[in-house]
């Protein structure tokens, strides 16, 4: 099983600058090597305190002059809001030079009204611009030419320097939150990341409907899927309990602030019309018991009651990668720190052997 430490660079600190933050952010992360992870992944976001991260690949080459081996993941960089994949192209080419190839790749569509207002993009075109670009860098890292002549990316061929040491082959990710999107990764032939946000049957649906289209596109079974949450471990269970759902919530309520998930507006926009389902059930819960739900869900608690999480969601979708998000909702940096410290050393040995 491959597991993954992920940044969200998200400030929700009453005392700390936002600069302050990301060193902070940064400072932790580069012990993710030290404590055991197998990669490091940094989202992409702006414009808001629930995430900082506006540039992974930035922040992934600073991480990978500071440690050693570990592999280093986009997850994911948001194709939409690139209106020039060459551009992308020649960052991903760079830093797989830097790296030795420990770079791995990780597309995403985006989903903030916020964001797309702020970059001028139309939502209803994100779709078609995350198809053309994604199919664009694709091949260009194959071939090492970048070209194209969709309506929104247009390129004359044109010869990538450095010339790109590796495909996208087996170290390609995706988010896939809506079926649509997980029939579009498999048929790209990426790994499906999923963020963990209700109980796993109801994500089991979209993981399938992955399977089948990269199974059918690659005539072969699909790799595991990676899911994404956000954890707190400690070897008392009353203190992982009441630290994890005080910083949880204000986790929650941050995403449920940049995403608008309670609002009803995702469903009359083409291509998010998934989104208007969530928030119905959202609203159905209220804002409450959303808030407890997405809390149950999360991986939480000491070494032994996450350990046996993350096997009831095996027994559920199957074998899977796991990225654990550590800092979150304004979680002082000592207990960041502890908790991942105690993952390393008892919940990340157990899960090697699965």
């Amino acid at each position: 099983m491959k597991i993954g430490y992920m940044m969200m660079l998200a400030n929700h600190h009453d005392d700390l600058s936002d600069a302050q933050m990301i060193r902070e952010e940064m400072r932790v992360a580069e012990l993710a090597e030290e404590v055991g992870y197998d990669s490091i992944w940094c989202a992409e976001h702006h414009f808001d305190t629930y995430s900082m991260a506006v540039d992974n690949i930035q922040v992934l080459t600073w991480l990978a002059a500071r440690t050693k081996n570990i592999l280093l993941g986009s997850a994911a960089i948001i194709l939409p809001w690139w209106t020039q994949p060459v551009r992308l192209v020649e960052k991903i080419a760079t830093i797989d030079a830097m790296t030795d190839g420990r770079y791995l790749i990780g597309f995403g569509r985006g989903l903030a009204r916020k964001e797309y207002d702020a970059f001028d993009i139309p939502m209803d075109e994100t779709r078609s611009r995350f198809d053309e670009s994604a199919k664009m860098i694709i091949k260009a890292l194959e071939t090492g030419y970048i070209e194209g002549d969709g309506p929104h990316f247009p390129q004359a061929r044109t010869e990538i320097k450095p010339k790109p040491p590796q495909n996208a082959k087996d170290r390609l990710y995706g988010v896939a939150m809506s079926p649509e999107s997980a029939q579009v990764m498999g048929e790209l032939g990426s790994r499906m990341m999923c963020f963990v946000q209700f109980d796993m049957a109801m994500h089991l649906p979209n993981i399938e409907r992955y399977r089948s289209a990269f199974s059918e596109g690659h005539k072969r079974p699909a790799p595991p899927p990676l899911l994404l949450d956000f954890c707190y471990c400690d070897k008392d269970p009353g203190k992982a309990k009441d630290r994890a759902r005080k910083y949880l919530a204000v986790n929650y309520l941050s995403i449920l602030q940049h995403y608008e998930f309670m609002e009803d507006y995702h469903k009359e926009i083409k291509g998010y019309e998934a989104y208007g389902k969530s928030a119905e059930f959202l609203n159905s819960l209220g804002l409450e018991e959303a808030v407890e739900d997405y809390i149950s869900h999360q991986a939480w608690g000491t070494p032994q009651q996450i350990l046996d999480q993350l096997e009831a969601r095996r027994g559920v979708i199957g074998d899977y990668e796991w990225n654990s998000i550590v800092s979150y909702g304004g979680m002082p940096f000592d207990l960041v720190e502890d908790s991942m410290r105690l993952i390393g050393k008892e919940i990340l040995p157990e899960l090697r052997k699965w």
